[in-house]
């Protein structure tokens, strides 16, 4: 018995705020909107997948952003994405150096930490 991979990584928004979190993660990092379970649905917020990654947003009262905690998403081409984040007003901060990756750091709408990476 092993574990063996992620399914999905679990970040909060706010109540209310699916249209922020569509136009984000949908409109400016490409990810597509995925439908949740009728009886999950129920509580609002929102799923998305592009590749292998899976992030769910999930509504939290009182709302506390995640600024430590973070998922890690892989990019193909992460000047192209800062392109694009740069486009849409989305601060990057450069990683520190780690060997075999480009990365750094954004902000969903929530103030949720992501890092960006790209293998080379």
């Amino acid at each position: 018995m092993a574990v063996t991979g992620i399914d999905h990584v679990q970040l909060a928004m706010p109540k209310g705020g699916e249209g922020q979190a569509r136009a984000f993660y949908s409109g400016v990092l490409g990810l597509a909107e995925a439908p949740k379970p009728a009886d999950l649905a129920k509580r609002g917020g929102c799923w998305f997948s592009g590749g292998s990654a899976h992030v769910h947003l999930g509504v939290e009262e009182p709302f506390a952003s995640a600024k430590k905690a973070h998922p890690a998403l892989l990019v193909d081409n992460l000047a192209e994405m800062r392109a694009r984040l740069d486009a849409a007003g989305v601060a990057f901060n450069d990683g520190k150096p780690l060997e075999g990756y480009l990365r750094g750091d954004i902000s969903d709408p929530f103030g949720n930490r992501i890092e960006l990476m790209q293998r080379i």
